[in-house]
């Protein structure tokens, strides 16, 4: 398989009535199962959708450290896409950690033929443990090639300052951020608050050129959670999938993530995620 599945060909497969949707995630692989691909995967399954992949990277880490990061040849994640969407034609993808330029440009190439896809950039430059996932480079190729394609981005608070140079620091400097970020790359933005100092909410805002939200939630104390932003753009991916509007998809993986944070249970010595949550 050398060539993308032609878009005419795409819109007859996804357009046939199933009943269960597709959502594909481009993401690297998490060996301690609580983000990435992992992540990614169980959301998919908690909302009803079908989960495929596209794996960027292999990483060897855990909750508390990433050890080594091993990235797939670009050619080889391209392939996995079109597999994909030749046979399980996605109703939305979700990116995640890209890591190097030659893929972030091989995903933003392939996503040139299907602009009608729904796609949401969560921009993983970070880990929680500090480590570095994304290369400078490929920032740049990000903000250049792929950022443009978007249909929504989902930057936490240092991504945010990454995106546009400027760290928020104020729920109006998030509004800020959100308004720049759209008007700068064209797509909406999802700006992500939940580690802004001093405040007693967990609050994101939502832009999309028209509308803005102030979505909140309380604060969880004493929660140290992994993967929370891999699990929040999954959600916002498989809403999609199921045909919400992009501000209702939002809306509901706020929801969803808030109550997976809140009811989090212990796997070995670390807090996890309950994305299987009632």
């Amino acid at each position: 398989m050398t060539d993308n599945p032609s878009p005419a060909v795409y819109n007859v497969l996804v357009s046939k009535k199933s009943n269960l949707p597709v959502a594909l995630t481009i993401a690297g692989s998490d060996s301690g199962g609580g983000a990435g691909m992992q992540a990614d995967l169980k959301t998919f399954a908690a909302l009803g959708v079908h989960g495929a992949c596209a794996v960027t990277c292999i990483t060897a880490q855990n909750p508390k450290r990433v050890l080594g990061i091993q990235a797939c040849a670009p050619a080889m994640v391209r392939k996995q896409m079109q597999a994909v969407f030749a046979e399980l034609p996605p109703a939305a993808v979700k990116t995640g950690m890209l890591y190097s330029a030659e893929i972030v440009r091989a995903v933003a190439k392939f996503f040139q033929s299907f602009p009608n896809v729904p796609l949401v950039v969560d921009p993983v430059i970070m880990a929680t443990s500090g480590r570095q996932l994304l290369e400078p480079a490929a920032v740049k190729a990000m903000c250049e090639k792929l950022l443009p394609l978007a249909t929504l981005v989902t930057p936490n608070l240092a991504e945010t300052a990454v995106l546009t140079g400027k760290l928020p620091r104020t729920i109006e400097d998030m509004r800020t951020a959100a308004r720049a970020i759209h008007r700068r790359y064209g797509c909406a933005a999802l700006v992500k608050g939940g580690h802004l100092p001093g405040a007693k909410e967990a609050a994101d805002i939502f832009f999309d050129g028209r509308n803005e939200l102030l979505l909140t939630a309380p604060f969880v104390r004493g929660i140290r959670t992994h993967g929370t932003g891999c699990t929040y753009s999954a959600a916002i991916a498989a809403y999609l999938a199921r045909g919400f509007a992009l501000s209702a998809a939002v809306g509901q993986a706020k929801q969803f993530i808030s109550e997976a944070i809140a009811g989090s249970r212990k796997a070995g010595r670390h807090t996890v995620l309950n994305i299987f949550h009632p």
